[in-house]
């Protein structure tokens, strides 16, 4: 594989083992579910629907998160509140309850933070008006160095700052929003489809395998190569070409990377686990 390849891959160390997550099956399921769905093009008006850059560290558990929170505040205020949650804020002060920042987290384990803790705005890196934007300067992914250089080494996760960036008016615990739910969707494509059109995007994690650095567009489907471990993926949407059925997922190595920083997963077989563990909650629209 390319250069910093295995660098951004192992950030979920954790399998979720002896661990009782609620297994959340609607019981007011969509009734017709549309052959295809997208959400950039229903909801035009979320600004939120852009790719992030995970940088030099393992947390892609945290940015995707943030990014399917940021996109579900926005779809369930109908696109008149847009906030982009901090990653920052959950791989830095969730520790160790999430994981260990740059050295991997558990999704689901941040969606629970969300509740009990709130998060505050963010943003990319040197973002201004909010609160804690991404401490890491944005780098270039399994080769495709058009914007950025080579990731170096992996970075040492920064620390927990419970305060706004200088030149923010707003008070670090008055700029937290909050969850009000928290699970894991029954893993079929019923389920998760139905959750995605009701609640908006979810995250999910597979198994990464040596042919995934290779991936530049297309549908993918792992066939050669050994495992280099977990990744956590922003999950939006499906659809069918020639009679393939995939997964539209928003990946964070920047929109250089793959389908303009998207990818299309095959869907239905649970290639690489992607239909296992998907972490998703509600947003409290009353505390946004």
């Amino acid at each position: 594989p390319t250069p910093g390849f295995e660098l951004k891959i192992m950030d979920i160390r954790f399998k979720y083992q002896n661990q009782d997550l609620i297994v959340k099956d609607d019981p007011e399921p969509v009734n017709n579910i549309p052959a295809e769905y997208d959400p950039r093009t229903v909801w035009k008006n979320c600004s939120t629907f852009y790719i992030r850059d995970q940088a030099n560290c393992g947390s892609c558990w945290a940015v995707s998160t943030a990014a399917a929170i940021s996109d579900r505040i926005c779809i369930a205020t109908g696109a008149k509140k847009q906030v982009n949650i901090s990653a920052t804020d959950f791989m830095t002060c969730c520790r160790p309850k999430c994981g260990y920042g740059c050295d991997g987290g558990l999704p689901i384990k941040a969606w629970e933070f969300f509740i009990y803790d709130g998060v505050v705005s963010g943003g990319e890196y040197l973002s201004k008006g909010v609160c804690r934007p991404y401490p890491l300067h944005p780098c270039g992914h399994h080769g495709n160095n058009t914007y950025y250089g080579e990731c170096p080494e992996e970075a040492v996760t920064p620390p927990c700052k419970k305060k706004c960036q200088r030149g923010y008016r707003k008070l670090y615990r008055m700029d937290k929003r909050y969850g009000k739910e928290a699970y894991i969707v029954k893993p079929t494509v019923k389920a998760i489809q139905n959750e995605i059109l009701k609640n908006g995007p979810v995250v999910a994690t597979f198994e990464v395998f040596r042919d995934f650095s290779l991936y530049k567009s297309g549908i993918y489907r792992h066939t050669a190569g050994g495992s280099r471990g977990l990744h956590a993926v922003k999950m939006i949407g499906w659809g069918t070409e020639n009679g393939t059925d995939y997964w539209i997922i928003a990946n964070s190595w920047n929109n250089d990377w793959g389908e303009d920083g998207y990818f299309r997963m095959i869907r239905g077989i649970n290639d690489c686990g992607i239909e296992d563990t998907i972490a998703a909650g509600l947003v409290d629209v009353e505390n946004l």
